[in-house]
């Protein structure tokens, strides 16, 4: 029965936007008094909490998929949409955020510290918040963007300041049990701990924590036994306490062999950039089980052998506790001179927040292939607005062309070679595909036109030089045909007037 779990991957999906409204507000004597459409909802965030009464992402094991609510839509009478309902998730403190290509989005090591996931989608503005001296009475409304929807990975990495590591059945977790009010699982067969334990130690006037790391054994760094699949636990302590069985009766194994071994699998883990490797932190030995006579006379044997080579060593018993106080007083004071020196540290360097006008906003990226060339935009606002637009609506679609014009993506259509009539994509994938007309992007808010259309997308009725030229001559020609005809009936009424005086 899975009872810890430290790697997860979450389905999100965050809220949807609602959409704006279309209203137009109708009073006695007044039909027509204005636009007062609301505005839609935001979509609600998915929003990952660091919590010190959580201690496993079990919970997210069985149920991964989590969605926060939709937007409302806005409504007649200025009234906007109910926001979505956003959900908190939760996780240990520790917890490292990382997106589908292996990214680290966010680390979660402070107790209280928020991530916002994924962040809900956009609620459309409604035709009363889109009037404006030019355009009195719009007849459109934005559309609700969809939320953020994907997956994000977490790994919870253990924050501890002492980290004990040894073979499998050295006494690592009677030892955290001895020297904490942790009470992990004990027994007498190798890989009694299948996860990480934590304990909180107090020596004196200084209270650090103590990890119990599942045991390791020769070739681990190769898969074998538990491999360094939990060493991950390790990566923020400050230091290390190695664990060795001086009572083991495995033939062909000491306190120096298992010291050489765990050091080789320590060395062959890589920790992260910018973190101070695992060999180079502090390090204790623990002889442990000296309570047996035949252990005693073995720690007695090595330690003058693990001194010289620069180790402080402790002789310790879980049974009857000896050793205990000097072992963790020692590391007390490690700890302490640790976050000494943390404090002292130099402030970290100062992160300059750019204007969003100092970046580029869209991109122009001209691709090709067997059916032509076209020309395909990227940046959040191109796409989010073509997300926003309703394409039903002639009046929307025009707004959207004057908002892509005032950004500069005619002109950078231009510089890219665009030509009227090509094929332009915005957004990543099949995207929304446009053929580019430059005389679109005319200013429209001056146009007078019926609420939802845009005169622009009519069919023209202005006539050519050549057509008015033409009609011109047929006008022409037709006078003449009628003066003709007159002046044939004018003679032969004449004619029959002669005859007849005669």
């Amino acid at each position: 029965m899975v009872t810890f779990v430290d790697r997860v991957t979450l389905h999100l999906r965050a809220g949807k936007g609602g959409n704006g409204c279309v209203s137009v507000r109708r009073e006695k004597f007044k039909p027509l008094a204005g636009p007062d459409g609301g505005n839609g909802g935001h979509g609600g965030d998915v929003v990952l909490v660091a919590d010190p009464q959580v201690t496993t992402l079990l919970s997210y094991h069985h149920s991964p998929h989590r969605a926060a609510g939709n937007g409302g839509f806005g409504m007649g009478d200025n009234r906007s949409g109910a926001a979505g309902e956003p959900i908190e998730l939760p996780v240990p403190v520790g917890t490292v955020v990382k997106d589908a290509a292996g990214e680290v989005l966010v680390d979660l090591i402070e107790p209280g510290m928020r991530f916002v996931a994924a962040p809900g989608g956009q609620g459309g503005l409604g035709n009363a918040a889109l009037a404006n001296p030019k355009r009195k009475a719009p007849g459109f409304a934005l559309l609700g963007t969809p939320g953020w929807e994907g997956d994000v990975y977490l790994e919870l990495k253990t924050v501890a300041d002492v980290a004990l590591v040894g073979f499998p059945s050295a006494g690592k977790s009677s030892l955290i049990a001895a020297v904490s009010a942790a009470r992990p699982k004990i027994a007498d067969y190798p890989f009694t701990t299948l996860h990480p334990n934590l304990g909180v130690v107090q020596a004196g006037d200084v209270r650090f924590t103590v990890a119990d790391v599942p045991g390791l054994i020769e070739g681990a760094s190769d898969g074998k036994g538990l491999g360094l699949e939990f060493l991950r636990h390790v990566e923020r302590c400050t230091a290390l306490v190695h664990v060795l069985d001086c009572a083991t009766l495995d033939p062909g194994r000491d306190p120096l062999s298992d010291l050489d071994v765990i050091l080789a699998e320590l060395a062959a883990y890589p920790v992260p950039e910018g973190q101070t490797p695992l060999l180079d932190r502090p390090q204790l030995v623990a002889l442990n089980k000296v309570d047996v006579p035949e252990a005693k006379d073995l720690a007695d044997l090595v330690r003058p052998d693990l001194e010289a080579r620069g180790f402080r060593v402790f002789e310790i018993s879980t049974v009857s506790r000896e050793g205990l106080r000097q072992l963790t007083f020692a590391l007390g004071d490690v700890v302490a001179t640790h976050r000494a020196e943390l404090a002292d540290a130099p402030a970290a360097p100062r992160v300059v927040i750019r204007p969003k006008g100092a970046e580029r906003e869209f991109t122009v990226r001209v691709e090709g292939g067997s059916y032509g060339t076209y020309y395909r935009i990227l940046g959040d606002k191109p796409v989010r607005w073509v997300q926003q637009t309703d394409f039903q609506n002639e009046e929307a679609v025009g707004f959207l062309a004057d908002r892509l014009d005032k950004l500069g993506v005619d002109d950078a259509l231009f510089r890219a070679g665009a030509t009227p009539g090509a094929a332009v994509v915005i957004g990543e994938g099949d995207g929304i595909v446009f053929d580019w007309e430059p005389s679109l992007s005319s200013a429209a808010e001056v146009m007078v036109a019926p609420r939802g259309t845009d005169p622009r997308f009519a069919p023209s009725n202005r006539r050519t030089s050549s057509q008015r030229r033409e009609q011109y001559h047929e006008r022409m020609d037709a006078k003449a045909e009628a003066r003709a005809e007159l002046e044939a009936e004018r003679l032969a009424q004449q004619g029959r007037t002669d005859e007849d005086d005669r």
